[in-house]
């Protein structure tokens, strides 16, 4: 009888390496690893050997920076979505894409179950476990940390290690790390260990070290670095006037705004499974794009669909958040997105200083800016006339001073 297969997303970090092994020989079933290229850099060097030699059967490393970029970051960008007001959703958004790619192997090799090894008490095990059950319902998820068996044989990370070291798991980890992070095209966070305390100065510093991804802005060049972006349809598709796709444009704007120490977040958000984390994030390149994206629709998009889709930032960041990505409101709200995006199209200047996305200018084609109306010299088209506004202002008041005048006879 054939052994079951199970498929998991495999990061090769001390956590997973552990969970392969564990996976194996719990269920003797044959293992099969999955990384996800989304923009990890060097975290991806020797992965396949690590895996192979920690006893997967097979591995699979499936570059998806260019699907990321296309298919997942500039739709969610589109929509303006920003959670709580400060998270540019950088692991959120990544996760559906490689659920979706971990149930496709999974489809392709017979495989009955995936396998993750995100906490009982985060967000990326629920982001995982949706995409499954929208793609497919059937297959089976094993999520080991919440189960009751894997707990007891590793309440910490010395048990972690030592079992490395007892089955010759090549792993690199030291009892004690001062923070975890997720690195991928969009973003990097950095959350627990000394994290877990807001107070904790991330800035200061004697913590510089920590940021992969851009300067201290007080270290940012003195000068000042202009840039345009060119966007069709809500999508950026040029930067400096060269054409680029989706993932060349975020490796330019990484670049950019990591030089002059553009999208740091400090914050302590609300989790879906109901607590409250701390996390420190850097996204550079997303911090300009969102920006420009802003500016292009102030320019382009009618007032009432602007307000319309702004009325449901909320909602849609909250669905990506959560996980439900594949889910049927969310793919609702993209179509209203889609048509709220048509002619959100032009180009827009931005300066970069020390931190800083400041607008430098804006233009475009379909531009809904009339000057000759928007004037307060005289309006040479007679478009609008100042008179109209004693009538609009009188009708708005009316339930004002109604309501006013049922306050003060009431309080006779």
């Amino acid at each position: 009888m054939a052994k079951q297969k199970i498929v998991l997303a495999y990061s090769g970090g001390l956590d997973t390496s552990i969970i392969l092994k564990w996976l194996k020989e719990t269920y003797d079933a044959e293992i099969i690893a999955f990384t996800a290229d989304i923009g990890q850099k060097e975290e991806l060097d020797g992965l396949e050997e690590k895996a192979l030699s920690t006893g997967a059967s097979k591995v699979y490393i499936d570059d998806l920076r260019e699907e990321f970029a296309r298919d997942f970051i500039y739709p969610m960008f589109q929509s303006g979505a920003l959670y709580e007001g400060q998270y540019l959703l950088g692991t959120s958004i990544a996760r559906p894409l490689i659920a979706k790619r971990m149930v496709e192997i999974a489809r392709a090799e017979g495989a009955t179950a995936i396998a993750h090894g995100a906490t009982g008490k985060g967000n990326d095990q629920i982001r995982f476990e949706l995409t499954a059950a929208a793609l497919t319902p059937e297959i089976e998820v094993i999520a080991p940390w919440r189960l009751e068996q894997f707990r007891e044989q590793f309440p910490g990370r010395a048990e972690m290690i030592a079992y490395a070291e007892k089955h010759g798991i090549p792993v690199t980890a030291s009892a004690a790390k001062p923070y975890s992070m997720d690195r991928n095209l969009l973003h990097i966070s950095y959350e627990s260990g000394v994290l877990e305390d807001p107070w904790f100065d991330a800035s200061a510093p004697e913590n510089k070290d920590m940021y992969l991804l851009s300067v201290d802005p007080e270290d940012a060049p003195d000068q000042a670095e202009y840039v345009d972006l060119e966007f069709e349809q809500g999508n950026c598709v040029a930067v400096n006037g060269e054409r680029m796709i989706p993932l060349q444009v975020m490796e330019k704007l990484n670049e950019l705004g990591g030089k002059h120490g553009i999208g740091r977040v400090d914050m302590v958000e609300n989790r879906f499974v109901g607590m409250k984390s701390r996390g420190v994030y850097e996204t550079p390149g997303g911090a300009i794009l969102f920006s420009a994206h802003r500016k292009m629709e102030s320019l382009t998009m009618d007032r009432e669909v602007m307000h319309l889709r702004d009325s449901l930032i909320s909602r849609y960041s909250s669905l990506v958040y959560n996980g439900f990505w594949f889910a049927p409101e969310r793919l609702a709200l993209q179509a209203l997105v889609s048509e709220s995006q048509k002619n959100v199209s032009g180009t827009v200047r931005l300066k970069l200083y020390k931190g800083n996305v400041i607008a430098a200018g804006v233009k475009s084609p379909v531009s809904l800016y009339n000057p000759h109306i928007a004037t307060m010299e005289a309006d040479p088209t007679q478009a609008y006339n100042q008179g109209d506004a004693t009538g609009f202002i009188r009708l708005n008041a009316l339930r004002l001073r109604v309501a006013s005048g049922v306050e003060q006879n009431a309080a006779k």
